[in-house]
């Protein structure tokens, strides 16, 4: 079997009608799992690679298109392009790299509004991480989608381990940040509690003085605020951890690269 290489999939688009001159193909992969014979052995070598080809032939190109083909593959293509062959690979290798860097992209882009604030909240005083990333202080939602664009293209075409260490900076920050806000939002939680349970008093003393009957419930509205902080505290949880993991995982792909040993 032939494998593809991936950097077929950046050649130049076609002008004109959007019809295929000819039937589309299968690639190798889904030829593989069609066929019901998936070779995981196969699999994971067409990974390695792919990822191995495009890197090399990147950094060693004098065609500023095809650089730009390569970066913005997401945009033009989608993301099932590069989920097809490295979204199951090793966290630590460089396909499972090269994954997570096109999709750090994509979802810093895609949050170009709401991480500047969590950024802000994140950062250590004494600005380190500024320094590593290139992010300002204060940065903004442009500022946020040239560091997804400059990370990407940093790896691709500069030392691919200050690349990885730009991203782990980045995802530091931002998880440390997203921890701050829920924690914020934890006090304001014990807040609404406290509103609530004196509104709810005050309901109950009221109908008792009307019918003398008894009564003890939370207003409506108020439960339903509680609930709403209570789901955006356990969501920005769970998305600092994922952070903190692939900042992580990119920590120690840099140190792998450095010693020629990510492959």
């Amino acid at each position: 079997m032939t494998i593809r290489s991936l950097s077929q999939a950046y050649l130049p688009h076609r002008t004109g009608s959007s019809r295929p001159a000819r039937p589309a193909q299968i690639s190798d992969c889904a030829q593989l799992r069609l066929s019901g014979g998936i070779d995981p052995q196969k699999i994971s070598e067409m990974s390695h690679e792919t990822a191995s080809v495009l890197l090399n032939r990147v950094h060693h190109s004098q065609d500023p298109a095809l650089v730009q083909r390569v970066l913005t593959i997401v945009d033009t293509e989608g993301i099932d392009i590069i989920a097809e062959l490295w979204s199951e690979s090793e966290p630590e290798s460089l396909p499972g790299i090269l994954w997570r860097l096109y999709t750090l992209r994509s979802w810093m882009r895609a949050r170009k509004n709401d991480l500047p604030r969590f950024w802000t909240l994140g950062e250590p005083a004494e600005g380190a991480a500024s320094a590593i990333t290139g992010v300002s202080e204060f940065p903004t939602a442009s500022d946020i989608v040239r560091t997804a664009n400059s990370i990407l293209s940093g790896a691709f075409t500069g030392d691919f381990a200050i690349a990885l260490e730009r991203a782990s900076a980045f995802l530091d920050v931002i998880a440390a940040g997203m921890e701050r806000q829920s924690q914020r939002l934890r006090t304001h939680l014990e807040l609404v509690g406290n509103d609530a349970e004196q509104t709810a008093g005050q309901i109950s003393d009221r109908a008792r003085q009307v019918s003398g009957g008894t009564a003890n419930r939370t207003p409506p509205k108020s439960s339903a605020r509680r609930s709403a902080i209570a789901q955006e505290i356990a969501r920005l949880h769970r998305t600092s951890a994922n952070l903190n993991e692939t900042a992580r995982r990119f920590h120690v792909g840099a140190n792998l690269w450095s010693r020629g040993k990510l492959n």
